[in-house]
């Protein structure tokens, strides 16, 4: 029982310090989000891994680090509304 009780005090503050390993009330957007955020920046911090995508899309890999930034903004598009909001709409 003491094990038991340990691992879930374990997760709570493994959960507490870093944002992208989630929680119960998080949403599958928020997921994903934090998936494709990681995904985009483990790309930029990696250059043979920039330059690689770069040469598959046949542009220079500056161009490639600046759209996988801006990518990060919004990677799954505007979050969805929540109980009794109305949806964000884009300008």
């Amino acid at each position: 029982m003491a094990d038991k009780l340990r691992t879930q005090q374990e997760l709570e503050r493994l959960q507490a310090k870093y944002i992208g390993t989630g929680h119960p009330d998080t949403t599958s957007w928020e997921w994903k989000t934090n998936i494709f955020r990681d995904t985009y920046s483990s790309i930029i911090g990696h250059p043979p891994h920039a330059a690689y995508l770069a040469l598959a899309q046949n542009e220079p890999v500056a161009k490639v680090r600046a759209q996988l930034i801006r990518k990060m903004v919004q990677p799954c598009g505007p979050p969805p509304p929540r109980e009794g909001e109305e949806p964000m709409r884009l300008p």
